[in-house]
């Protein structure tokens, strides 16, 4: 059913305690409906509307179906008793124009994210930022349509990853960019790849040029991606380092209320940043 969406937030939490202290685990996400009672995910103002009420030991589901107890009556108390600790994460912050979807090579939410990423790591390093990494498994859940609340942005980046600036040469950056054209391209900013579909990357520019082995550029990433996350150590022979306090989500969420405050929804679009040839 789909109210156990609403049981993310709650989950979310145990989760990312547990990852900071040291716990592995594995997240999957599953598709669910709500044929059965005709839930749907509730905002701050309308919780029995789209979730329906428990009453007398009964569910009253926004079907119109009666469950006389059971487990979906139980699910349904536990699920109604949480909502009022839930509701400011349910408030609405942001209009997006359309749904973003994640999806490799490159997207539109992923270049959204990055491209963000590297203007606030620019802003915080004061130093100028030319290309930018994260992966997409930082991504969790997609930009939805319409209104967006505090719990969508906050489930999409839920992890406690550091903004980071780094100097690399660009050799370096190359190697990075050809483990990706081998093992699978992550999210990338400020570079325009072409790479087969055997795994050679064939070209990359930066700025608009070739990619300098000799150069020096200016790299916005996360802490996880620094020694071996998803497979790159992009802090490998850095010329420089720097690891901010902020997180992920410390950079995201203002930029999204600062658009909102604007007057402007959230829209971007895949631009072939990546592009896979024969």
């Amino acid at each position: 059913m789909r109210m156990f969406l609403c049981a993310a937030a709650a989950f979310l939490a145990v989760l990312c305690a547990s990852a900071q202290n040291g716990f592995r685990y594995d997240w999957t996400l599953s598709p669910v409906n709500g044929s059965m009672t005709g839930v749907r995910s509730s905002g701050a103002d309308d919780i029995e509307e789209a979730m329906g009420s428990v009453r007398g030991g009964r569910y009253y589901s926004p079907s119109g179906k009666v469950f006389r107890g059971g487990s979906v009556t139980r699910a349904a108390k536990i699920m109604l008793g949480v909502q009022p600790e839930m509701s400011e994460v349910k408030k609405v912050i942001a209009y997006s124009s359309e749904a973003m979807i994640r999806k490799k090579p490159e997207c539109a939410l992923s270049n959204w994210f990055i491209d963000v990423l590297m203007v606030e790591c620019e802003a915080l390093a004061g130093k100028k930022v030319d290309i930018g990494f994260t992966n997409f498994g930082g991504i969790r859940v997609d930009m939805p349509k319409g209104d967006v609340l505090l719990d969508d942005i906050m489930s999409m980046f839920p992890f406690k990853n550091n903004v980071c600036y780094l100097e690399l040469e660009g050799r370096d950056i190359r190697v990075i960019l050809e483990t990706m054209a081998k093992k699978g391209w992550q999210v990338i900013g400020g570079v325009r790849c072409v790479a087969t579909k055997r795994g050679e990357l064939l070209s990359a520019e930066i700025g608009g040029e070739p990619l300098d082995d000799d150069r020096i550029y200016g790299v916005a990433t996360i802490s996880f991606l620094l020694d071996g996350g998803d497979g790159l150590s992009i802090a490998r022979n850095a010329k420089h380092l720097t690891i901010f306090d902020q997180y992920i989500i410390d950079v995201i969420l203002p930029y999204v209320r600062k658009l909102t405050a604007e007057g402007k929804p959230i829209e971007y679009k895949a631009d072939g940043r990546v592009k896979i040839v024969k």
